[in-house]
């Protein structure tokens, strides 16, 4: 990956193109990584939604294991996304070019535990469905965090419930027929945001087809890809900071 595609992409300086093309990315590896897991322990870990619920479930049919495994299921989510926000705020403090990058380059290093350590622990259920939910749900909470903080909001790639809903949101307004044409109540699409919510939904799609039929091949060491692409992506402005420091430490 070329350098300069990497700064703009995961760099301090966001703009909205770039914003947009690492949230693609970034489902893409939600997809994967969502889907691949779920044929390693039969349990999705990138939306907390189904996961409280499963918790009321198993709460409701007593059930009580499952519901320690539910709360920490969503507290590893939650660590993952706690995390993020302290790596991000303490290098925007220090005025770091991966401000963003680093929790990427954590991620990565993590899939890649995953996909090393995975087939190791199959033959051992015991350790593998702990080890694996607790590891992928903090994982989706990092991953969705650097994306939520870099967007304002606006991204979120690890599920796609909310960009499923603004399509068909957008979709509806496209759909609408203005009878009587009046600039100030005229029903209007946002096509921009309309080609944004469906590459999201895309890559998604395709992260997810890549990642069950990469398991279904290959096993666990599917996930290296997605643990080189998100190297690839955050390695970069990391490097520019450890320049920058070498720099400034020569001068001194």
């Amino acid at each position: 990956m070329p350098a300069n595609y990497a700064r703009f992409l995961i760099g301090r300086e966001r703009t909205r193109s770039a914003d947009r093309q690492l949230g693609c990315v970034l489902a893409f590896v939600a997809g994967a990584i969502n889907a691949g897991g779920f044929l390693a322990v039969h349990q999705y870990t990138s939306h907390v939604t189904g996961m409280l619920s499963a918790l009321a479930d198993n709460l409701a049919l007593g059930h009580f294991a499952l519901v320690v495994d539910g709360i920490v299921a969503v507290l590893a989510f939650l660590s993952g996304a706690m995390f993020s926000a302290m790596l991000v705020n303490l290098a925007r403090k220090r005025g770091m070019a991966s401000a963003y990058a680093m929790p990427l380059l954590i991620e990565a290093a993590l899939i890649l535990v995953f996909g090393l350590l995975g087939s190791r622990l199959s033959a051992n259920e015991t350790f593998l469905v702990p080890f694996t939910v607790v590891l992928l749900c903090f994982i989706m909470g990092l991953q969705n965090a650097v994306i939520t903080k870099i967007s304002n909001s606006v991204i979120r790639t690890t599920h796609m419930t909310g960009v499923v809903t603004d399509l068909g949101i957008e979709l509806g307004k496209l759909a609408y027929w203005n009878r009587q044409p009046d600039p100030q109540l005229d029903v209007r699409a946002d096509r921009d945001r309309l080609r944004v919510l469906s590459a999201l939904l895309f890559s998604f799609l395709l992260g997810a087809v890549s990642g069950a039929f990469g398991f279904k091949l290959v096993g666990y060491l599917s996930t290296l890809p997605m643990a080189v692409l998100l190297a690839l992506v955050a390695l970069v402005p990391a490097l520019d900071d450890v320049v920058r420091k070498r720099h400034a430490g020569s001068q001194d």
